[in-house]
């Protein structure tokens, strides 16, 4: 590498397209000298934009790595009304889809990329890492808002009840400049700056609140290095939610610093060498040592959603509080059976059901009228069911990616389903594929464990005019020897819903190579996750499985771990997938030659 100068650098403006066409601006500084070492991305705070970090591109002192920077949306130069978004979840998924450009347009590798992120940003990011499991180098997190100080009482149940009586408004920011920095250039630019907008919508509001809830409580899922900068007299956020996020990461590299009278512009504050100095060095460190990938195929026997399990699996005493609210939560479901369709077709054929997901799909509320059809209705409309047909959509959506995918790669479409249920979503992303004027594929293959899922999707099939491309028979998605020798063999394979319900990883293991021997180099897998559920303990004390009525006690798989499992078995994971409650993911992964 040729000498490296200490000019400023140059910046280059751009715009990259989000997954719904929106364009959002960037700024990139490129390395300086004959090679670059890696990238850094920069992401800033609430209200701000990326030119209010723009001096970090010289200040951390690292010439040779390209610098990236982005205005999220409805801030600085990117479009959408000051300080809103479609969600929290859009603003984590416009994350991936930058790092996604990056790579293909500045040829950076992703796995050479370093998130720096402040406030906002930073539970954004933090977010990500959790959410969409992507293999970087690290996360340097600057006084994340995991809890932000409203100083009004009741002022977060408060707005969540005004957004229900009055749909998405807009808050002004209380903070003023004096309280986010020492430095005096600072204040007076962040007065003076156009760009700066002071509302944000509740529905963000909303949303990074949520997602800070969930990050915080699961840090356990998130295996990255991770260095966390502590700002000590921050007016704007609370630090105990900071050092319990960091006391739960699992990486195995990982440094908390205490920024003694720092205010909560971290990465802007007048003696900012100290964490620039402290993340230079983090950074260096993890290029010139490296961590080690921390390997989860043992997560089943040891680890945090292991001992989880455990614990949701062990009966409790009717006598004691907790027992005695779930033997009346599972009284009520009883009785709640006798009046509601859907809860009565789980006793019958477990909540995990092929039948029940079948009906949550179908999302027509019925039973005994008005008063059974209410709670059908409530029942339907619980967060796990929403979650479930947010995943059948995504999962329509990479099948028709995957459908196109091998399709211009020049194979046969053919479709396998290893555990497909009735078959609904898989021969709705059919249905669909066809009405854009797609070929048909030239065959598709159901399969199920269930003499009754069986029955009924060939009913399905039948229904659908597909008996001619279409079978569906009866196999065991666990068997690897069955699956690999499948004829034909599939191009585009799915699993949905199926591995989040068996713990052993061994069992994924097996069943995904029995896959990957079926499907050629170039073929997809689409495949479904749940890293993270709310309603754990209630699917576990109160509602009963497809196995003979046992008790449905789920392991969460963490989307780490999950990659892990398919990438161990030959294939790459292209792109991803994740309702707005981050309960369901769905991924699509090539075969790898």
């Amino acid at each position: 590498m040729s000498a490296l100068t200490s000019d400023p650098r140059r910046c280059t403006e751009h715009g990259f397209a989000t997954h719904d066409d929106v364009s959002l601006f960037y700024r990139h500084w490129p390395a300086q000298g004959d090679a670059s070492t890696g990238a850094i991305v920069l992401i800033h705070r609430g209200h701000e934009h990326s030119g209010r970090m723009a001096h970090l591109a010289d200040e951390l002192g690292l010439p040779d790595f390209d610098v990236f920077a982005y205005d999220m949306r409805g801030h600085g130069r990117s479009p959408g009304a000051r300080g809103d978004s479609p969600g929290f979840a859009t603003s984590v998924r416009d994350l991936q889809t930058f790092v996604d450009h990056i790579a293909a347009v500045h040829g950076v590798n992703v796995a050479d990329v370093v998130i720096v992120a402040q406030s906002v940003g930073a539970v954004l990011a933090s977010t990500w890492a959790h959410d969409y499991a992507p293999k970087i180098r690290g996360l340097v997190l600057a006084s994340p808002a995991f809890k932000v100080k409203l100083y009004v009482p009741f002022a977060r149940p408060g707005l969540a009840l005004m957004r229900k009586l009055r749909g998405n408004f807009f808050v002004n920011s209380y903070v003023k400049a004096k309280f986010l920095t020492h430095d005096p250039e600072r204040i007076a630019s962040y007065e003076s700056d156009p760009l700066i907008s002071r509302p944000i919508s509740v529905n963000v509001l909303l949303g990074l609140y949520e997602a800070a809830d969930r990050v915080v409580a699961d840090a356990a899922a998130i295996t990255l290095p991770v260095q966390l900068l502590i700002s000590g007299s921050d007016w704007v956020v609370h630090h105990a939610p900071q050092h319990a996020f960091f006391e739960r990461l699992t990486s195995t590299r990982k440094e908390k610093h205490l920024l003694p009278g720092f205010f909560h512009d971290t990465l802007g504050e007048r003696d900012r060498k100290l964490a620039t100095d402290r993340i230079r060095g983090f950074v260096r460190g993890l290029f010139d040592d490296p961590p080690a990938q921390v390997s989860l195929r043992d997560a089943h026997r040891s680890g945090f959603t292991a001992d989880e399990s455990r614990a949701l699996g062990q009966p409790l005493p009717w006598y004691t509080p907790r027992g005695a609210y779930w033997a009346i939560t599972r009284a009520s479901l009883k009785l709640g059976g006798l009046l509601s369709r859907g809860i009565a077709l789980g006793h019958a054929t477990g909540f995990d059901s092929g039948s029940t997901l079948d009906y949550v799909y179908r999302n027509q509320a019925q039973g005994m009228p008005v008063i059974g059809t209410m709670i059908d209705r409530t029942y339907l409309d619980s967060i796990g069911w929403r979650g479930i047909r947010v995943r059948k959509a995504h999962v329509e959506e990479l099948l028709r990616k995957a459908f196109a995918r091998v399709s211009a790669r020049g194979l046969p479409l053919r479709v396998m389903d290893v555990a497909a249920g009735h078959g609904r979503y898989v021969l709705d992303a059919i249905a669909a594929n066809t009405a854009k004027h797609a070929a048909k594929p030239a065959s598709i293959l159901l399969r199920d464990y269930s003499d009754i899922n069986v029955r009924d999707g060939r009913a399905l099939i039948a229904e659908r005019g597909l008996a001619d491309i279409a079978q569906f028979v009866q196999g065991d998605a666990f068997d690897r020897d069955d699956l690999a020798k499948v004829s034909p063999s599939p191009t585009v394979a799915v699993v949905s819903g199926l591995y989040e319900l068996f713990p052993d990883n061994d069992q994924v293991a097996a069943s995904l190579a029995g896959i990957a021997a079926a499907v050629p180099p170039g073929g997809c897998l689409v495949y479904t996750g749940q890293p993270w559920h709310p309603q754990l303990e209630l699917i576990a004390r109160a509602l009963t499985s497809h196995r003979q009525g046992q008790a449905w006690v789920m392991r969460r798989r963490t989307q780490a771990e999950m990659d892990q499992l398919v990438e161990a078995a030959g294939f790459r994971k292209l792109e991803q997938r994740i309702d707005g409650f981050g309960i369901f993911t769905v991924s699509l992964a090539v075969r790898e030659g």
